[in-house]
């Protein structure tokens, strides 16, 4: 059974959450009259930006999308600068521990007393501040003249939960678990920003991440073409010129730059979804249109998919959402609400496909490999489980992960993160990524 310090906690939780999804139900809000959304609440602690390698990994954050609030934040791993000579770091972390697919494999190790470290008091920096490697105080803004070698890295799109209406890509907890997230698996992570609810209900949130797919695709072209036209430098300060050339070069409407961290280590042919709770709904969404979009989405290529306790839900109860519906965190009574004002009032209907995968009619043979984590004390469980299992049935690659003891978002709620479950569930998470990115071609970019 959880401790009895996540219980408390869990107590207070509810009764906030439940005040402030009450609110909103009472004080409707027109949706139509704030297309522009908000990502983040007042109440957030939010991590700021940080492009030193703290700890590992540089981070700065990008807003994408001129009319909308949508963002993103890059967590870049300094493994992607090897030193001369050094070769690529061998993983200590075995893929053949996940090569059952059809299994369900348990963990057993009790809570551990959390302790999250107080977020970083780094000043915000601009997106754009150049393009040198490491001028002073250590910042990293790519394109590095100084080394040809640029390791290029797999990109995760991760999708922060929060029931819709909260939760943000920049929190204290996210960045924590993206940092965890992009060591252990060598990946740079694109955390989204997408509109919470009830400012801009469904479907704007799944809005946001095919934007952010499609943004990902044009950053991968404009990289290209940058590539093509510094290419022709030749002779003394060949470097410098095509550092120039990648600097000042725009799309056609010079609506989009091109972003130096991503193209100068981006593999988006290695594309992997990561989505949390009500962000595995959308990442399990945005990977059904990605394998419809086919081509057109080119060269991004979605490989594999991590579902976190997702969101789903149905008019059928099943067992687990009889018997936990009042469970830790986010008990039912309060998700029901988070639905009610994420689906518009006159599409409302617990077998919206926004929150139940298994609709009739719906072709599941093309989706991508699906890894799904669920929690033994999550009311949600069950559903997450159905969904594997039908994935499986159409010979998918889905494996399943079963946390004894644990509860929803136990992983990457911010009193949960340094607890032994929230830590081994990365590194499970990183097992199984490794199968499907596994570095294809030579290994460096010049």
């Amino acid at each position: 059974m959880p401790s009895v310090a996540v219980k408390l906690h869990s107590v207070f939780f509810k009764f906030l959450l439940k005040q402030r999804l009450q609110s909103w139900i009472q004080a409707p809000i027109d949706d139509s009259s704030n297309p522009y959304g908000v990502t983040a609440r007042p109440e957030e602690s939010i991590s700021a930006p940080n492009p030193c390698f703290t700890n590992g990994v540089a981070t700065k954050d990008i807003h994408i999308d001129p009319f909308t609030s949508l963002s993103i934040r890059i967590f870049l791993p300094e493994t992607s600068l090897p030193s001369p000579g050094e070769s690529r770091p061998k993983s200590k972390l075995r893929p053949s521990q996940l090569d059952s697919p059809s299994s369900v494999i348990r963990r057993r190790t009790g809570y551990a007393p959390s302790d999250i470290g107080t977020p970083r008091s780094d000043s915000r920096r601009s997106t754009f501040e150049g393009l040198s490697s490491r001028p002073d105080n250590n910042v990293y803004r790519g394109y590095s003249p100084s080394s040809r070698k640029c390791r290029k890295l797999p990109i995760m799109l991760q999708f922060h939960g929060g029931g819709w209406v909260s939760g943000s890509n920049e929190s204290v907890a996210n960045d924590i678990f993206c940092r965890r997230i992009a060591k252990l698996c060598d990946v740079i992570v694109l955390a989204v920003g997408y509109r919470l609810a009830p400012e801009n209900k469904y479907p704007a949130a799944f809005d946001d991440g095919m934007k952010v797919l499609h943004w990902l695709r044009k950053q991968a072209n404009l990289a290209e073409c940058c590539k093509s036209m510094g290419s022709g430098a030749r002779g003394v300060g060949a470097e410098f010129t095509k550092v120039e050339v990648q600097r000042h070069f725009v799309d056609a409407f010079g609506a989009t730059m091109v972003e130096p961290w991503l193209a100068a280590h981006g593999d988006p042919s290695r594309c992997v979804l990561l989505g949390v709770s009500c962000g595995a709904n959308i990442a399990d969404y945005v990977a059904c249109k990605a394998i419809e979009s086919g081509k057109f989405i080119d060269p991004v290529k979605v490989v594999a998919q991590v579902l976190m306790y997702p969101f789903f839900i149905g008019s059928i109860r099943t067992k687990s959402e009889t018997r936990l519906a009042n469970s830790y965190f986010y008990d039912m009574a309060s998700c029901l609400l988070a639905w009610k004002l994420f689906l518009p009032e006159k599409a409302f209907s617990l077998d919206h496909p926004a929150g139940n995968p298994l609709i009739p009619d719906r072709s599941l043979k093309c989706m991508p490999p699906t890894l799904t984590i669920v929690a033994e004390h999550d009311w949600m469980r069950d559903r997450a489980i159905a969904y594997s299992e039908a994935l499986r049935s159409v010979n998918v690659d889905a494996p399943v992960l079963e946390y004894k003891d644990a509860v929803h978002e136990f992983a990457t709620l911010d009193v949960l993160l340094k607890t032994p479950e929230a830590e081994a569930c990365a590194e499970d998470i990183a097992i199984w990524v490794k199968k499907y990115i596994s570095f294809r071609g030579h290994e460096f970019s010049y």
